[in-house]
């Protein structure tokens, strides 16, 4: 069984946007996917993006294979490479990335370095990806408050 996110609860059953573990395994094998590209590929392509193991150097390379593959089936075009951190900040149980420090400041709420280090890898993960900028970032108090970060 794969766990998602609770901030995710609205679109995960139809797999409609891309769940955080997918786009943690995005960063891994260094492929951006558009959720355009997403929309191109039906649920049990979806789903086996979701399933597919990406952690040892092998599942890694057979799931960038797979997924480049899956892109340029669907639409005609390889996907655009992204560079593979060696030492993702999600991995750093003790320093925390400014803009999650800014996010969470935009709420009045300050993290610790211990709440950080209790954190997974996944959870640090998503805090990262939905204190950038370039995110819409509606669901960073949700994930603070599902990783009891703050009181609910």
């Amino acid at each position: 069984m794969t766990k998602f996110f609770q901030f995710e609860a609205d679109f995960v059953e139809s797999l409609r946007c891309i769940p955080m573990q997918v786009r943690l395994k995005l960063d891994t094998c260094g492929i951006k996917l558009k959720l355009s590209h997403w929309n191109h590929f039906n649920l049990a392509e979806r789903e086996s993006l979701v399933e597919m193991p990406c952690t040892t150097e092998s599942e890694i390379q057979t799931y960038r294979e797979y997924l480049q593959q899956l892109v340029l089936k669907q639409t005609g075009a390889l996907p655009s490479e992204l560079p593979i951190d060696p030492h993702p900040a999600w991995m750093d149980e003790t320093t925390i990335p400014e803009s999650v420090q800014e996010k969470a400041q935009e709420f009045n709420l300050k993290l610790t370095p211990q709440q950080w280090a209790a954190l997974t890898p996944d959870q640090r993960f998503a805090l990262i990806k939905l204190s950038r900028s370039s995110h819409e970032n509606l669901n960073f108090l949700p994930a603070m408050k599902e990783f009891n970060l703050i009181a609910t």
